[in-house]
């Protein structure tokens, strides 16, 4: 049996070169929560929990990251949107959550443990911007035990919420500020769906509403995914069956969403792979969900080809220097300005003029690995006086050249640590800058082994 295990662990660690599950490499991730929004048809989001590396609990899990693709191979990392240090009624416990577009704003719906009664809460966040980073406004009221939260929204507006735990589910209408459920429309969904044991998910269909959650048959782990059909949003929901059965690889837990984008439905989901079958340990993964002519969804046989769009997919991280303490990040003796034009996001960190004066920002990987390292900046004035601090290691080497608008210097090959890296740059001493230096964002780009042999060659 052990010698099956490492054969496992090693067959599945080989084939992530080649494949497209899971779907991202760089980071561990689960609860997968996918979303196209409506003022930009052409872009997938998917909204994600985080592990920690190495992990062998759930208790440890703290933060949120936000991916963007336009193709299903290339995606962006736009790193940590919101962590438990970012939302003062919470001690612990950030696990699954949801997204929403509503009323020109993006909403995160997640879930964490109440400070000083441990007891779960809906959270909601906000932000202008989908990939965040968010603004805490609270828990939902009404809601007692508020687990794996998702909101539904239909197509006349009205939001919905699900959320559930220990074996049960529930719903209500939420009022038009998202941050109290109308108690008159609360229901009890438990008994409706066989196996429940958490995590519920609703989408629509041919005028259907699909309920996916994770089950447990009775009592038996790991979990699968079942789905149930109704007229209505709030029921009465009818029971159709299992659509993800065990798989080798997956974990204890199972989660995630659907979404329609380009024409194709998908299936988002979690499982152990990317870490060789540690079940605290998770990574996203994404299949094409498909339905029969009776509208009945066709069981999903998780793959490492995932969804055949390319031999592997490719995630970048895109990390914007203005986001500071809400990202993970810092901003020491420096500040963020919009007057140079042509910055993305809400603007640059600028004001390096006394030495150590610097601007931090978190990246956060599963495994030490190679990655290629950009900065965009701008210098108008001449080249800055200016260093790079990677965790311990200080790059001297890097400079920033005169640069009268916002340009992306490619510093070449760099390594982070499993976990957290810290990204400082900063006055490197007394002397002047020639330019006033202006920091937009930093990228740090997969490498893959057979690049890197590219590269030496």
């Amino acid at each position: 049996m052990k010698n099956n295990v490492i054969l496992l662990i090693a067959l599945l660690y080989v084939t992530f070169g080649v494949s497209q599950n899971p779907i991202f490499t760089n980071v561990f991730t689960a609860d997968p929560s996918p979303h196209v929004w409506p003022d930009d048809p052409n872009k997938l989001w998917v909204y994600t929990s985080h592990d920690e590396p190495g992990s062998n609990n759930h208790y440890g899990m703290t933060g949120y990251h936000a991916f963007s693709t336009t193709d299903l191979v290339n995606w962006t990392d736009h790193g940590r949107i919101l962590h438990l240090e970012n939302v003062d009624w919470a001690e612990s416990h950030a696990w699954a959550m949801d997204a929403a577009y509503y009323r020109g704003q993006y909403y995160l719906v997640y879930c964490m443990k109440e400070a000083g009664i441990g007891l779960f809460r809906t959270g909601i966040a906000r932000s202008d911007r989908p990939e965040g980073p968010f603004t805490d406004l609270g828990y939902v009221k009404g809601v007692e035990f508020g687990q794996d939260p998702a909101i539904f929204i239909d197509d006349d507006g009205i939001p919905y919420l699900y959320w559930g735990h220990d074996r049960k589910c529930f719903a209500a209408e939420l009022n038009d500020d998202l941050m109290s459920i109308k108690p008159e429309t609360y229901v009890d969904l438990t008994s409706q769906l066989t196996h429940v044991f958490e995590g519920p998910w609703v989408h629509k269909k041919n005028n259907k509403y699909y309920l996916t959650y994770p089950g447990l048959t009775p009592r038996r782990w790991p979990e699968k995914m079942f789905y149930a059909v109704a007229e209505n949003p709030l029921g009465p929901y009818t029971f159709k069956g299992v659509f993800i059965d065990d798989f080798e690889g997956q974990s204890g837990t199972n989660h995630g969403g659907t979404v329609t984008y380009k024409g194709e439905d998908i299936m988002f989901y979690h499982s152990a792979w990317l870490s060789g079958g540690l079940s605290e340990t998770r990574s996203s993964m994404a299949d094409y969900l498909k339905y029969d002519k009776d509208g009945n969804i066709l069981p999903i046989i998780p793959s490492k080809e995932g969804l055949r769009k390319a031999k592997r997919t490719k995630v970048t991280l895109k990390l914007e220097a203005e986001h500071g303490f809400a990202a993970g990040g810092a901003l020491y003796n420096v500040f963020v300005d919009t007057w140079i034009k042509g910055y993305s996001g809400k603007g640059y960190v600028t004001n390096f003029d006394n030495p150590y004066d610097h601007v931090s920002i978190l990246a956060q990987v599963a495994k030490p690995e190679k990655y290629r390292f950009k900065v965009r900046y701008a210098s108008p004035d001449g080249e800055s006086n200016h260093d790079i601090l990677i965790n311990s290691h200080k790059y001297s080497e890097f400079i920033f050249p005169q640069s009268k608008d916002f340009t992306e210097i490619d510093f070449g090959i760099v390594e982070l640590k499993s976990g957290d890296n810290l990204v400082r740059i900063f006055k490197k001493d007394w002397k002047p800058s020639e330019g006033e230096l202006a920091i937009d964002y930093i990228k740090f780009e997969q490498v893959f082994e057979d690049e890197l042999q590219t590269i030496k060659n």
